[in-house]
């Protein structure tokens, strides 16, 4: 498989539901399997429940890329550690595709050059690998490119990995080391007692718990309100495509203004369109729209509003905001979110990839998939204890960037899970943010 896993992959996790586990996770993505895989190996018993397929979304749709380059700066010590973690997850794991091949954000201009200065100086206390290369040096590292860049950002030390191979494995992994995995089994509601967390209410019974991590990604702020509890999260669909196996360009990952692209382990290449998704207009989106505001109008053009999201879809107009654990819920309904991808962006990319690289000849598309992206208005993810909730956590909102932090986002869930402390500062990361007054400061927009 060199694509997204979708609802017609085989099951491959379907233990029984047990009566009571300490934890329970929601959501089959990385984070979430990487929190059991955490707590299955410091002894404590857990499951993981997913409504589809592990991986089924945006775990296993995402570019693959592993980088420091260009995060948040509270988000970059998390991700140092996850870049620790990943050769030894691999070792355990077996193949996933791993190589240390780079990351370099390409420059059409001097202002965009200034960006990336400006991260870097705000990086440099992290001792991160990242340089600056001239124009004489991308040209250098691609020799084959039709087009001149002002410069670039370049991280030799970044990752890349198959996502579709990668969280399964983890998976499978984390089952080898203890903790209970079960798909299509959706979690419908919070069993709760004196307003704590007393288990879950799945379709298939209800399994007693002391505490839940909530990682269900684009479906996160759908089953909060349930609650009672607003997350100002949305939505976005991201287009992928997959080159047939072709000849080279630059070993990692690659964007400049157009396009970025990756080398994949099988020869070919992933292609997306450069800082374009598309948001379904629904009414979360309403709900939230001046939160995002800011975020908007610093890239106003890289957003497509469509009025409508498909049946069925977290934001879609026909999508139940209340439902009780005795009743069918939307997770039922769509056990796995498989957009359609853009095909005229898919066309584009072909052509802008081998304009962009004549030597290649033409460029053909083996496979297109899009993904839904969860997105919080400033641009990094709620990672925290829920106040209104004691007993549950969440983990959610990675805005795109889940894939390579995810080893060590799990670890920083299964530990408050634990009531531990995480780690690391989680400041920027607290749910409270949005209703306590504070201004929010966007993540880099480079």
């Amino acid at each position: 498989m060199t694509g997204p896993i979708t609802a017609r992959t085989p099951q491959r996790f379907d233990a029984p539901l047990p009566p009571r586990t300490e934890v329970v996770v929601i959501g089959g993505g990385i984070i979430g399997v990487m929190t059991v895989w955490e707590l299955a190996r410091a002894g404590v018993p857990c499951v993981l429940l997913e409504k589809g397929r592990i991986a089924g979304e945006q775990s296993s749709r995402n570019w693959g890329w592993i980088r420091a380059q260009g995060r948040d700066i509270a988000e970059l010590p998390i991700m140092l550690d996850a870049q620790a973690m990943w050769p030894g997850l691999a070792a355990e794991a077996g193949d996933i595709g791993l190589a240390q091949t780079g990351t370099l954000y390409l420059a059409q201009d001097d202002a965009a050059l200034a960006r990336y200065r400006d991260w870097l100086d705000q990086a440099a206390p992290y001792q991160v690998s990242s340089r600056i290369l001239s124009a004489d040096q991308v040209a250098a590292q691609l020799p084959g490119a039709a087009r001149r860049w002002a410069g670039a950002l370049y991280t030799p030390t970044d990752y890349r990995a198959e996502p579709w191979v990668t969280v399964p494995r983890f998976a499978q992994a984390a089952v080898a080391a203890g903790a209970t995995i079960i798909e299509d089994c959706a979690v419908r509601t919070l069993d709760l007692s004196a307003g704590r967390v007393a288990g879950v209410v799945t379709e298939n019974g209800t399994i007693a718990c002391g505490s839940v991590v909530l990682a269900g990604g684009a479906w996160s702020s759908l089953f909060l309100r349930n609650h009672g509890v607003t997350i100002p999260q949305l939505s976005v669909r991201a287009t992928v495509a997959a080159t047939v196996p072709m000849g080279g360009v630059n070993p990692g990952g690659a964007v400049d203004d157009r396009l970025a692209w990756r080398k994949r382990a099988d020869g070919g290449f992933s292609l997306a369109p450069s800082g374009f998704h598309e948001l379904f207009i629904g009414p979360d989106a309403f709900r939230a729209f001046g939160g995002f505001a800011r975020q908007l109008l610093a890239d106003p053009l890289g957003t497509s509003y469509k009025p409508f999201a498909p049946k069925g879809y977290p934001d879609a107009w026909g999508t139940p905001r209340r439902w009780s654990g005795d009743t069918p819920s939307p997770f039922e309904a769509m056990r796995v979110l498989d957009p359609r991808p853009h095909a005229g962006r898919v066309a584009r990319l072909a052509r802008d990839f081998a304009a962009t690289f004549p030597g290649l000849g033409g460029v053909r598309i083996a496979q297109a998939w899009a993904g839904m992206i969860d997105v919080m208005p400033d641009v990094v993810p709620v990672v925290d204890h829920v106040a209104a909730i004691p007993g549950l956590t969440v983990c959610t909102g990675m805005c795109g960037h889940g894939f390579g932090i995810g080893p060590a986002m799990g670890r920083i869930a299964a530990r408050l899970a634990q009531d531990r402390s995480p780690g690391h500062d989680l400041t920027r990361f607290r749910l409270s943010r949005f209703s306590d007054g504070s201004r929010l400061v966007l993540g880099p927009n480079l």
